[in-house]
């Protein structure tokens, strides 16, 4: 079994349409996952909501509800809800 390391997946999400084509994408990684005998540490998905009307909507990998994170690590750089980066 292998791991899919630092994946990132981004949408905009300002209707109920932008959350279910978001899950969709979702959905098709994990189908993706799957077919290439590869998969995700959910533990470790997270979900960074951006922006102040934000309703944080819940997201999911397969029957895994993803947990929302306040900041998160790309490429080094912390970005946080508000778009502040730091090292």
């Amino acid at each position: 079994m292998k791991f899919s390391d630092d994946s990132k997946l981004s949408g905009e999400v300002d209707a109920s349409e932008g959350r279910a084509t978001l899950q969709e994408d979702l959905d098709r990684l994990e189908e993706w996952a799957n077919k290439n005998l590869m998969k995700f540490n959910k533990d470790k998905c997270k979900v960074l909501h951006l922006g102040k009307h934000n309703p944080g909507l819940q997201h999911r990998m397969g029957s895994t509800c993803l947990e929302s994170s306040s900041v998160e690590r790309d490429l080094g750089v912390l970005v946080d809800i508000k778009l502040s980066m730091s090292e």
